[in-house]
């Protein structure tokens, strides 16, 4: 008699849990990474930007937009990294890469209401048609 080899299961990424230290350490590096990121740019990349323009309101508006979308390109990338690691199922480096989803998307709310705040019109009635 001959033994019969088992037939190999397919591999998928979602038939089988990540394991735990597989995922912490992914999950733990991306979101030190990430967080230092989002500080270093909002010192550094707006706060230097802004002080290197000593007042001239065109460069504190162009380096305001270009915080805007450095934070949005990494909300996008933390969402779709959360995606993925929700199909490989690695359940821990989900819910670090949606806690940075969500801090980011704080400081862009923060940096959206600073812009707005800082260009309202002078002498303006709310809800005027001339606003």
């Amino acid at each position: 008699m001959t033994t019969a080899v088992p037939n190999p299961k397919p591999w998928r990424p979602w038939s089988q849990p990540t394991r735990r230290g597989a995922d912490l350490a992914l999950a733990i590096p991306l979101f030190l990474l990430e967080i230092a990121w989002l500080v270093l740019d909002w010192m550094f990349g707006l706060g230097l930007e802004i002080w290197a323009a000593q007042g001239e309101q065109g460069q504190i508006d162009a380096a305001t937009f270009a915080h805007i979308g450095r934070v949005q390109v990494l909300l996008i990338s933390a969402l779709g990294m959360a995606v993925l690691a929700g199909v490989f199922r690695a359940r821990w480096a989900a819910i670090a890469q949606l806690l940075v989803a969500l801090l980011a998307g704080g400081v862009l709310v923060t940096a959206q209401h600073q812009w707005d705040s800082g260009h309202t019109p002078s002498g303006c009635v709310r809800y005027a048609a001339h606003c």
